[in-house]
């Protein structure tokens, strides 16, 4: 398994959610980047999200959300080190 362009720009998504309130979703508009949008189709469709274009994370697109930014977090501070 890879990370394919495909799959990075779900995790892109994921990285944009504020962790700090659930009450705060996103909305992807129509004139943002097709890849963004493919993304959050996507994960609408893997019931990540509430919404095709952003919306609320669900419960599991929490613990994505959280696990996506977590692997960011590692990674960028590894490179900073």
């Amino acid at each position: 398994m890879s990370f394919t362009p495909e799959l990075v720009a779900e995790l892109e998504i994921l990285a944009l959610y504020n962790l700090d309130s659930s009450q705060e979703g996103l909305k992807i508009h129509h004139t943002a980047a097709p890849q963004a949008i493919a993304a959050a189709k996507r994960l609408h469709e893997k019931e990540l999200i509430t919404q095709p274009d952003g919306g609320y994370l669900t419960s599991l697109g929490r613990d994505a959300a959280e696990h996506a930014q977590s692997l960011l977090t590692i990674l960028t501070t590894q490179e900073t080190a």
